[in-house]
């Protein structure tokens, strides 16, 4: 449940309109000199954001890892359209679900 509470807390509110927006390679965003593509570092953030509520609420290190890299991929197959966002939400529910099957398993 826990996880699931952190999920919701790094997905809503801690997410805000620019990472929302800047996070998908389809958007640039307008600096001082021109439209710049931030994507890599505004989904990288996010993924680090949800990565650190696995990482605490675990006490994992390599979950927080995992969670890094499964949310960041998710993440940018539905700013490609590849998934919607049902697909994106039931997927991060599931790496959660598998993050306490492998803490019940004592393999973290």
């Amino acid at each position: 449940m826990a996880l699931l509470i952190g999920h919701a807390f790094a997905d809503y509110p801690l997410q805000g309109d620019f990472i929302a927006r800047f996070k998908s390679y389809r958007e640039k965003f307008d600096g001082p000199a021109g439209p710049v593509m931030v994507w890599p570092y505004v989904l990288s953030a996010h993924a680090l954001i949800h990565a650190g509520f696995v990482w605490a609420i675990t006490g994992s290190v390599w979950l927080g890892v995992c969670e890094l890299v499964a949310h960041w991929i998710i993440d940018l197959l539905k700013c490609g359209d590849w998934i919607d966002f049902h697909a994106d939400q039931w997927m991060h529910i599931g790496c959660k679900l598998l993050w306490v099957v492998v803490l019940i398993g004592g393999v973290s």
